[in-house]
């Protein structure tokens, strides 16, 4: 994932979330209210599947201090509880070793790699599924189908 790098990007990055289908959330150090780093819940589907894909970034100060791990866990608890979803998924570089560490951490599961799955840096990236389901018991939220 690439972060806009100027005002216009970040103007355009900004409208992803207009329509509610993805949420952003800033990652602040408790104590001075720095941001050490961000967490997207994306491409929220309802219905059967009550699920969606996570992307996260800690900024480069603050990378390995344990504030991502600290975010995603309240962005999961969130996901899970208010917005009532069953299933996260994590779709990650296999060289990307923090971010490995990071969902193993909090409980994410291997589900495989999928080849090709992404276009970034001018060539298709493999990557690997990671996802973790709400615990139970789990309210669902009420757009999934009874029957």
């Amino acid at each position: 994932m690439r972060l806009p790098a100027t005002a216009e990007e970040f103007r355009v990055w900004m409208r992803r979330f207009d329509d509610g289908t993805n949420l952003g959330f800033l990652v602040r150090v408790r104590e001075t209210g720095a941001a050490a780093g961000m967490v997207n819940i994306n491409s929220i589907i309802r219905g059967r599947y009550q699920g969606a894909s996570l992307g996260y970034a800690a900024f480069a100060p603050f990378a390995g201090r344990g504030y991502m791990t600290e975010g995603l866990a309240v962005a999961l608890q969130y996901a899970f509880t208010e917005l009532r979803l069953h299933r996260l998924e994590a779709n990650i570089q296999p060289a990307n070793k923090a971010s490995l560490a990071l969902v193993q951490r909090l409980g994410f599961r291997y589900e495989g790699l999928s080849p090709a799955y992404l276009y970034i840096d001018g060539c298709w990236q493999d990557h690997e599924r990671w996802a973790i389901t709400a615990p139970i018991p789990w309210t669902p939220d009420p757009s999934l189908p009874q029957a």
